[in-house]
């Protein structure tokens, strides 16, 4: 006798799963986010299965065989660091993004440059037809015959063709247009995302194959769907920056195999997306020589320092609140180092509106800024023009303090690298740099130090 199908609501953000429609979700407190659903009770025949007792035995941790994991290198440097090296066999990537960020130019460069290696790829597009696959393709340059294209959105006859194939890499473009046809929502719905994913995941393990999962975002910036999606594959990537820009970030927010504080900069150009081997000369490009309320700092993402410039603006607001404005850095963040100097140094601030913005739209939060952002408000406050070839990090403490950073022999050297002549550190960091000859060493152990330092 054939089961009753039963209604469940679920939230469109965050997977919550409920047995009534609630305007507000319990789990993410979004409003207007729970959809109906039908769902299809489990028949329990997974309790009667036969289960081979010698692969379900526990095993001693000594006892486990250890085999490297075998990495195939993309050819796209950038893409290898964020992956921690290449492509692991059998593992299951998401790559999310903005709309016409790149997700697909990026994926179709890698099946280029795995097919010239001549590796055997399959791209699945749920969304383009053939030919305008092509069209985006001719513009990469000439693909090898080793890449196979496919327009299916059906799970079962895509599993069917991989079975068949046996391809190395798959691309997925994208799961929200994949459906499985034992669920009855339709797709891109959160049962839909959830259960193909967990297809395409028995996929990649059963038969060891890559596969790369392109998923839509909200308007957060988080891939739709149920958060559960994040748990289930190995790796997940994110595209970042301005569309309308030419540079973009791609940026690992987990990874089994490696690090997740990798970035990987890339150009967008008429021939597709470009590495950009150092970003720290890219993102320093175009600053203005003799200008107040402009220095340079030093951040690092994962193992790479990365030089970015950082600007103040400071001006008497015609207001009886002033205005404060952070573009690329946290604006709590802002407001605190603001309230510093105010209580530290005795500048009045609180008659300016202040706007702070790191230059070329890079994002970046890391607390060894904060002498950056500290100097560039007191130079545009004052009127002090920062020498071009000075260069500052440190975190910032509410006492005045300013506090030891990791890496600090890294960030020097790449200073040096780059032509800078002076660093503004913190006095902690100078016991790590006694070998570091050919740069001037300013260390400051407070704010009035650092600001006296660029007088």
């Amino acid at each position: 006798m054939a089961k009753a199908k039963k209604t469940v609501f679920f939230c469109q953000n965050c997977g919550y799963e409920s047995g009534k429609w609630m305007g507000q979700c319990p789990g993410c407190r979004e409003w207007n986010t729970f959809v109906e659903e039908t769902v299809t009770p489990s028949s329990g025949s997974s309790s009667k299965r036969n289960v081979d007792r010698g692969q379900n035995e526990p095993v001693q941790l000594s006892k486990v065989q250890m085999n490297e994991d075998e990495r195939t290198t993309t050819g796209i440097g950038e893409l290898d660091r964020v992956l921690g090296g290449g492509i692991v066999q059998g593992s299951l990537v998401l790559v999310g993004g903005d709309p016409g960020i790149g997700k697909s130019t990026l994926l179709l460069q890698v099946c280029r440059q795995l097919a010239l290696q001549g590796r055997q790829v399959l791209y699945i597009s749920g969304e383009e037809s053939l030919r305008q696959i092509k069209l985006r393709a001719q513009r990469i340059g000439d693909i090898s015959d080793n890449l196979l294209l496919l327009c299916e959105t059906n799970l079962e006859i895509i599993r069917s063709i991989i079975e068949k194939k046996k391809p190395d890499v798959v691309i997925i473009d994208s799961i929200q247009t994949m459906y499985n046809e034992e669920v009855s929502s339709a797709p891109g719905s959160v049962s839909q995302v959830r259960e193909s994913t967990g297809v395409l995941m028995q996929i990649a393990k059963g038969l060891g194959v890559s596969i790369f999962i392109v998923g839509h975002v909200t308007k957060d910036g988080n891939v739709a769907g149920p958060r559960v999606l994040e748990h289930m594959v190995d790796t997940v990537l994110y595209f970042e920056g301005d569309r309308h820009a030419s540079y973009r970030i791609l940026r690992g927010v987990k990874n089994r195999f490696g690090s997740t504080n990798e970035i990987g900069v890339f150009e967008m150009r008429d021939v597709g997306l470009v590495e950009v081997q150092n970003p720290s000369e890219y993102m320093l490009n175009g600053k203005p020589e003799g200008a107040s309320g402009s220095i340079v700092a030093c951040s690092i993402e994962g193992s790479r320092p990365i030089l970015i410039e950082i600007q103040a603006l400071v001006c008497n607001t015609n207001f009886g609140l002033p205005r404060r404005t952070a573009a690329g850095t946290d604006y709590n963040r802002v407001n605190l180092l603001m309230a510093v100097l105010e209580k530290r140094v005795g500048m009045n601030l609180s008659n300016c509106d202040a706007y702070v913005n790191i230059a070329g739209g890079i994002k970046m939060n890391e607390p060894a800024i904060d002498l950056g952002i500290l100097l560039a408000v007191v130079s545009s406050y004052k009127d002090i023009v920062i020498s071009d070839k000075t260069i500052a990090f440190g975190e910032v403490g509410l006492s005045g303090e300013v506090r030891a950073v990791t890496m600090a022999e890294q960030r020097v050297m790449e200073a040096k690298k780059l032509g800078f002549e002076t660093v503004i550190l913190p006095k902690s960091c100078m016991g790590n740099l006694k070998n570091v000859k050919g740069i001037r060493l300013v260390a400051v152990s407070s704010v009035k130090e650092a600001i006296a330092a660029i007088r």
